[in-house]
């Protein structure tokens, strides 16, 4: 009898011991996370959202605890943010290039982004945003060399711009501080000036871009038809017809080349922003995008207090939203104008004084998305520069207390632009993803192979440009299986495939740099041992060469295999199923 009441105390107390040493354990958890949560600058916003944090203060910016001086300190002038704007001091070289002991560079093929740009949508205040940079030498001497070579005469100063698809297009933006709708600043010229003068540096010797080409005789008899410096093939442009895309391309080539290069620059257009060539009607593809959008609105249902941060901030922001904010991604688009160009963040007017204030062009009378898709055309800018003179910003045409709605504050932008963040890497991450990546991308895959295939036979060209958007990358990366950690595409982001030939056999080899980095490795086909990998430079760095085999067997025998189809047009069809197995990480 003993004996049990001793073996029935003995358990009491150690079921006393597990319960007291968990509810430490449960404490120390709280404590932490708490502590995690509460003082991390990056989730601040969002924490307060998902415990229920009341609208009134979001929208009105009502928020007792966030004083003027913990705000900068909290946001840190959104410099996390900023990525997205790629300020001239992100643009650096990493991992590009180099001399590779052993092997000759014998082409590049390189896909970008544009530089800054104006809004897609029309925005209030825009015309108080400074979209140019001060005292920039690169672009001082851009813009003096265009100058020169369009007042002198001759046949061989920019033929490409006399005839062709881009016959007649502006070389530069029309304003040299102005955000125009939809195209180029002379911020992003700037940008794309100092990428140029990077690749110059890595690429431009190395690919013996520097030697001055012979004149053709033909040319120098007085014939009027241009001479061979102006049909070059060691350097190809391929762009979209859209402004921003070829002054992107043109400010970039200008400082990677010789100037009589330049101006003999073989410019090719691409009819669409994937440059997809032959390949490119897909409706399997705009079924996968229909459903992915379809699931980023469920998933926006489910964050009422961010939708009526967006509701508000694109009211504020956007003109011509009477049946209220439909696209959050426009709001994304119109924040970064703000946040991209420091300037300060506006206010709302009473909807009396709104309509008067804010007068523009009426909807009707023009197709705003014709206006953006067409590009070239005019109008866009007329659109812009008509407005009245007197509106210079939203906070300047504010009157102290007078008429105010509210002003959008750093609680609403830290709340949106992580909220934009979280969407963009579960975007990334999504199963249609890279299926979408995949069906997109085929034609450019085939183009840049083919390109690749020329170089090592023996071709002429030894540079090879496309000029895109973020959605060209989006693809390629996708289809890649390249990891950029989210959907996000800053402005001048480059994608480089450098081609080698060893010089002790006859073996040609790849490397893939995003943005500096080498991203070799994470392309499936090129990952562990499939690649090889050697010396970079003096340093003892390392680069992997990816065999082009690889890439070649991949375009020709792998590539639909996770899409359960061997071809582009089963793949592309709407029966297509993809297989259960694939992993599509």
């Amino acid at each position: 009898m003993l004996i049990k009441e001793l073996i029935r105390l003995s358990t009491q107390h150690r079921t006393l011991h597990c319960y007291l040493i968990l509810s430490i354990w449960i404490f120390l958890l709280i404590a932490g996370m708490y502590k995690y949560i509460g003082y991390s600058s990056t989730s601040f916003s969002t924490f307060r959202f998902l415990n229920g944090q009341s609208q009134s203060a979001l929208v009105n910016g009502n928020d007792p605890d966030y004083g003027l001086e913990n705000q900068d300190k909290a946001i840190f002038k959104y410099s996390k943010f900023k990525e997205r704007c790629a300020p001239l001091e992100h643009l650096i070289r990493h991992d590009d290039g180099g001399i590779l002991d052993g092997w000759k560079l014998q082409g590049v093929l390189i896909v970008i982004r544009h530089g800054d740009r104006g809004p897609l949508s029309h925005m209030r205040g825009v015309m108080g945003i400074d979209c140019g940079v001060a005292n920039n030498a690169l672009i001082n001497r851009y813009r003096s060399f265009l100058y020169n070579s369009t007042s002198s005469s001759g046949s061989n100063h920019m033929y490409w711009n006399k005839v062709g698809p881009f016959h007649g297009f502006p070389l530069i933006p029309a304003s040299e501080r102005a955000c125009l709708l939809g195209q180029l600043t002379f911020k992003g010229v700037a940008q794309m000036l100092h990428v140029g003068e990077i690749l110059h540096q890595i690429y431009a010797h190395q690919l013996g871009l520097l030697v001055k080409q012979a004149p053709n005789r033909s040319s120098m008899s007085g014939s009027s038809t241009p001479n061979s410096l102006l049909n070059s093939d060691e350097v190809v442009l391929f762009s979209t017809r859209y402004r921003r895309t070829f002054q992107s391309a043109l400010a970039l080539l200008f400082s990677l080349l010789p100037n009589d290069k330049w101006l003999a620059m073989n410019i090719l257009e691409s009819h669409s922003m994937a440059f997809c060539f032959t390949d490119c009607a897909c409706p399997q593809a705009e079924n996968l995008y229909k459903r992915q959008r379809t699931e980023q609105n469920l998933n926006l249902t489910f964050q009422p207090d961010i939708s009526k941060v967006i509701q508000w901030v694109g009211g504020t922001l956007l003109q011509n939203t009477p049946n209220g904010v439909n696209n959050a991604h426009d709001v994304i688009d119109v924040l970064n104008m703000v946040l991209c160009h420091e300037a300060p963040l506006p206010c709302r007017r009473s909807a009396v004084n709104n309509s008067h204030t804010f007068s523009t062009t009426q909807p009707n009378t023009i197709d705003l998305n014709d206006v953006i898709n067409i590009d070239q055309d005019d109008t866009a800018s007329n659109l812009i520069d008509a407005r009245p003179a007197a509106e210079k910003s939203f906070n300047e045409e504010v009157s102290a207390g007078e008429n105010v709605l509210g002003c959008v504050e750093q609680s609403h932008v830290m709340a949106l632009m992580t909220y934009a963040n979280w969407e963009s890497t579960h975007e990334a991450e999504n199963v249609y993803y890279k299926r979408i990546g995949l069906l997109r991308a085929y034609g450019m895959m085939r183009h840049i192979v083919s390109y690749m295939l020329r170089m090592i036979s023996g071709d002429r060209t030894k540079f090879v440009l496309y000029s895109g958007h973020d959605w060209t990358l989006q693809y390629l990366t996708a289809a890649l299986g390249i990891r950029t950690g989210n959907t996000f595409i800053p402005y001048a982001t480059r994608l480089a495939f450098e081609l080698y030939k060893s010089e002790t056999h006859t073996d040609y080899y790849f490397r893939a740099i995003y943005n500096g980095r080498d991203v070799t490795q994470q392309i499936d086909f090129c990952e562990g041992g499939k690649s090889l990998r050697v010396t970079r430079d003096s340093r003892g760095n390392k680069a992997d060469l990816c065999p082009i085999e690889n890439i070649i067997r991949f375009l020709h025998e792998d590539y639909f295999s996770s899409l359960n189809a061997t071809n582009f047009k089963d793949a592309c069809s709407t029966s297509a199923v993809p297989h259960k197995d694939a992993d599509f990480r």
